[in-house]
């Protein structure tokens, strides 16, 4: 199904290094006519590293979607009763707040709206970027692998031999992948050989 019309949330949440290969995909979004409704944590918004400020994606974030970035609970939690989406993205999605929803702990804008997409029998879409897929997260990540409504962008592991339990989506597959769970498919083979990538 097209994402033409169609109101999609994008969350990001605190995997610094792989807001370049997601800026592009929320792009690539409003070209094929999605309106796009933009969500961030606060680490998003306040951790500067050397992949650049948080202020700065923030500022690029606002400046291709042309919304202001809901950055609180009080203000994602609407999305739900009264502004629904029609798919709630998260990407990229850390270690941390995949923990987070896969155990119902809401204390970010992000999850909330999520959770008020959920609520709505709505799908939404996870690409994950973590340290620790195949580690303690691990028993999260298939709890929301085997959660209704939830979709998965294709990952795999980015580089199994320096680091054995990291896996990281492959964020060009994005928008397949809504078009795939607007239609309530998995966008398939979910696990990829990541490592084979031309990763930067």
């Amino acid at each position: 199904m097209s994402v033409k019309g169609k109101r999609i949330g994008f969350g990001l949440t605190g995997s610094h290094c792989t807001y370049e290969a997601v800026m592009p995909q929320i792009e690539r979004l409003m070209k094929e006519g999605a309106e796009v409704v933009p969500v961030a944590t606060y680490t998003v918004e306040n951790t500067n590293t050397r992949f650049g400020d948080g202020s700065l994606w923030f500022e690029k974030v606002e400046e291709v979607t042309g919304k202001k970035i809901i950055n609180s609970i009080v203000a994602a939690e609407p999305l739900g009763p009264k502004m629904p989406l029609d798919c709630m993205v998260i990407a990229p999605l850390t270690g941390n707040s995949m923990s987070k929803l896969a155990n119902a702990l809401t204390d970010s804008a992000v999850i909330m709206a999520a959770k008020a997409t959920l609520r709505n029998l709505k799908p939404v879409v996870l690409g994950i970027s973590t340290n620790d897929g195949l580690g303690l997260n691990g028993m999260n990540l298939m709890k929301l692998m085997a959660t209704k409504n939830i979709y998965f962008i294709p990952y795999g592991q980015d580089a199994p031999e320096k680091k054995p339990n990291s896996l990281v989506a492959r964020m060009d597959e994005l928008v397949p992948t809504v078009e795939a769970a607007l239609e309530g498919k998995q966008l398939q083979p979910v696990l990829v050989e990541r490592y084979l990538d031309d990763i930067k």
